[in-house]
């Protein structure tokens, strides 16, 4: 009877490490991007090469994710 109760407690025991663990999910392949992403420098958000609009400052291209963004970027600049 004692051991049929320890092998009780030995198996809840194990069943609640095992429970916890977070299964390894591994990222949809179509979540994955292909294309190198941009960070604008605004509102951070990251956009492609594609989709992003592109300023200059000092000779350096900086990729915005819309003119609005650009344009608050070179108001900031002026300030």
């Amino acid at each position: 009877m004692a051991r049929l109760l320890v092998l009780i407690i030995v198996g809840y025991v194990l069943y609640q490490m095992f429970k916890g663990r977070p299964a390894e999910k591994e990222l949809p392949k179509e979540s994955v991007p292909d294309e190198e992403t941009f960070k604008d420098p605004v509102c951070g958000v990251y956009v492609t090469k594609e989709d992003a609009v592109i300023g200059t400052l000092d000779g350096e291209k900086l990729h915005f994710c819309s003119m609005a963004c650009l344009e608050r970027f070179r108001d900031q600049l002026e300030k």
